[in-house]
């Protein structure tokens, strides 16, 4: 005869009721406020194998601190908190207070059996439904279940309503596929198809124009999320004051012009991609608050001290040397060792001399098709000159010519006095003089007019940081 011991016994009971609780009990939280004790007793041992998490609490004043501290899916409001008070007025004013803090709240009230009319009327305020002392249990379980799965409900409907706005954003942009067959580009996307699965962050290098957010999308195309949103951030085009609020959100009230709660865009691509374009423009009051997000997983809205979890797959991309930023202070290094797990550079277009034309056809095609020129082709000397030039402005230089270049058209052929590329070539001038110094100097003033003297949009254009464009700007006495 086998002989088991108590001790394997024991292991094998322990075992079997932790899989069929984790089977049978719903993911759940419930909040409990209510001040009998005896009722809160009863509801936590009614409760504990229905719902993950039950909290309870006699106190109504605590509220605001619970609510802060998590989220909830089912709230058990009693309606009098008060000795011998039977208005209802006191479940009233809390389920207000709640409904401040949380709108999306699901609410079911406790309520004695005379005092239906006031439920009804707490219904009316916002609550979800009512239960009514004594209360039969199979019809509390099953009204709280109800109310979970409403509460569920309420998540998707924000989470939808939240990729909708993206969406939104998306088809107001255009992103083509990804085109290249050079050496260089097919070594580029090698990489980006060994990461892509991956949850590891990645952090793109290129030039403007070298087509960094498309592959970005690239990345969350390929990976374990690829059904979920994609939410990209233009880091340049916000105010140092704006960031925070974009990112993390902010509550109503939190500044003068918060007028109402906002989502920021780290909640808004919970379960998907996040794509901040930039990052080297992240000013460092900011940079410390992400490096925090990106290690705890968790984020607080401007004016709320309320934690809110996130999970995002980042993806960064910048046109700057960070190691520089790094090197002169204007970056951290804990948070560039936090994006960069994985670094991609995308190569410039001069670098791509295989892919020019065949980018060159892709926008020649596209454009045929919008501005009804179907029979539009390039001649080969008109090819070869697109393939000579070193294209500074890169893939999307190259798209526009193209555009503009199908917009002029007269003919079926375009030829190559159809492609005009710089200030020079169209006025058919030289430049002055070829000295590095004073290129550099023209260039520098060039930009500082065409952004009106803000220092941080010029060294953006000029790809380099803020401190080497001070030095550049005494060397040359500007």
């Amino acid at each position: 005869m086998l002989y088991v011991s108590n001790e394997i016994l024991y292991t094998f009971y322990t075992f079997v009721v932790y899989f069929l609780y984790n089977c049978i009990v719903e993911e759940g939280k419930i909040l409990i406020i209510d001040d009998n004790e005896g009722i809160l007793k009863s509801l936590r041992y009614a409760l504990k194998f229905e719902f993950r998490t039950v909290r309870t609490t006699r106190t109504p004043n605590q509220i605001p601190s619970l609510l802060h501290a998590e989220k909830f899916d089912v709230i058990l409001l009693d309606m009098n908190f008060s000795a011998g008070v039977t208005t209802g007025n006191e479940g009233i004013f809390w389920l207000r207070e709640i409904l401040k803090l949380d709108p999306e709240a699901v609410i079911i009230l406790i309520t004695a059996y005379g005092d239906v009319d006031l439920a009804v009327r707490a219904i009316k305020e916002g609550a979800v439904d009512f239960i009514i002392k004594p209360w039969d249990p199979e019809k509390l379980i099953s009204t709280l279940k109800a109310a979970y799965k409403l509460s569920l409900s309420k998540k998707e409907v924000m989470k939808l309503k939240r990729a909708q706005v993206h969406l939104k954003e998306d088809i107001s942009r255009e992103f083509g596929p990804i085109i290249g067959e050079s050496r260089v580009f097919r070594q580029t996307m090698d990489l980006v198809m060994k990461s892509a699965p991956t949850e590891a962050n990645v952090l793109i290098l290129g030039e403007n124009g070298t087509g960094k957010e498309l592959l970005a999308r690239e990345i969350h195309r390929y990976s374990v999320r690829s059904k979920e949103v994609f939410v990209s951030v233009d880091m340049s085009s916000l105010s140092e004051s704006l960031i925070e609020s974009e990112l993390f959100g902010h509550k109503k009230g939190a500044f003068t012009d918060a007028r109402e709660d906002r989502v920021g865009r780290f909640e808004s691509a919970s379960g998907g991609t996040l794509f901040l374009d930039e990052i080297g423009n992240i000013p460092m009051s900011v940079q410390a608050k992400l490096l925090s997000v990106l290690q705890n997983r968790i984020i607080y809205r401007v004016g709320s001290n309320k934690p809110i979890p996130v999970d995002i797959r980042l993806v960064t991309a910048t046109n700057k040397s960070i190691r520089s930023l790094v090197a002169d202070n204007y970056f951290r290094e804990d948070l560039y060792y936090r994006i960069n797990t994985i670094e991609i550079q995308l190569p410039p277009l001069r670098d791509r001399e295989q892919d020019i034309l065949l980018l060159a056809e892709h926008f020649l095609h596209l454009y045929r098709k919008k501005y009804a020129k179907p029979l539009l082709k390039i001649n080969s000397t008109a090819m070869d000159k697109l393939n000579a030039y070193p294209w500074p402005g890169n893939i999307r230089e190259l798209r526009h010519t193209i555009e503009k270049a199908v917009i002029l058209s007269e003919g079926d052929t375009l030829k190559p006095g159809d492609f005009l590329f710089s200030v020079e070539e169209e006025t058919g001038e030289e430049p002055e003089t070829l000295n590095l110094g004073e290129v550099e100097k023209n260039t520098i003033m060039r930009a500082l007019k065409k952004h009106q003297g803000n220092l941080s949009k010029t060294a953006v254009e000029l790809g380099i940081t803020r401190k080497t464009l001070y030095s550049k700007i005494e060397r040359y006495d500007l």
